[in-house]
């Protein structure tokens, strides 16, 4: 019934469900551009209309109060971005733990323009052997959904070509704050 309603709810705010025909039962999923809250909002919709059973990641200032309890519920995982705490193997052990498992990460960190992508989702695909899922927001096209589905080959340089190549003219609500599909330095 849910997946019903968000399909039919996009539909009427005029935006178009793009879902590639295979699904893995396992990947790291990122979701590009991310340069508004509404993203958020659409991709909860996407999530629904595509029966998605994900977890994601978001930082751990978002999981204080109430909303941690509705958070936790959606499959909020939350992170502290300050501290290095083993977060890679912790994911790799989840996806190793769940012959069925959906991570979202958010590439660029937060919807503020950075200089590039930061590595995790890249080093959690890697370790746990699943491939990445490219999810996208497009408002030019009023798109969502999901690309392809990427095996990484554990070359940084030649991965993150072909994860660009994928996200060519797409654009988040504020394009000028999508960060370039790069690694940071």
């Amino acid at each position: 019934m849910l997946k019903a309603l968000a399909r039919r709810l996009l539909s009427l705010l005029g935006w178009h469900l793009i879902d590639p025909p295979e699904r893995p039962a396992r990947a790291v999923l990122i979701g590009y551009p991310h340069t508004s809250n509404w993203d958020g909002v659409i991709a909860l919709l996407v999530k629904l209309a595509l029966g998605l059973d994900a977890h994601w990641v978001g930082k751990d200032s978002l999981f204080r109060g109430p909303l941690d309890v509705i958070f936790r519920r959606l499959g909020g995982i939350p992170i502290d971005r300050s501290a290095r705490n083993g977060f890679v193997a912790e994911m790799a052990a989840q996806f190793a733990a769940h012959p069925e498992f959906l991570l979202v990460i958010a590439p660029e960190g937060t919807r503020s323009l950075t200089q590039g992508w930061k590595s995790g989702f890249y080093r959690i695909a890697l370790a746990a052997e699943v491939p990445v899922a490219l999810a996208f927001v497009d408002y030019s096209r009023r798109q969502a959904g999901i690309l392809t589905y990427l095996t990484m080959t554990g070359d940084p340089t030649t991965d993150i070509a072909a994860i660009a190549a994928h996200y060519e003219g797409r654009q988040g609500k504020h394009p000028e704050l999508a960060s370039p599909i790069r690694w940071l330095a």
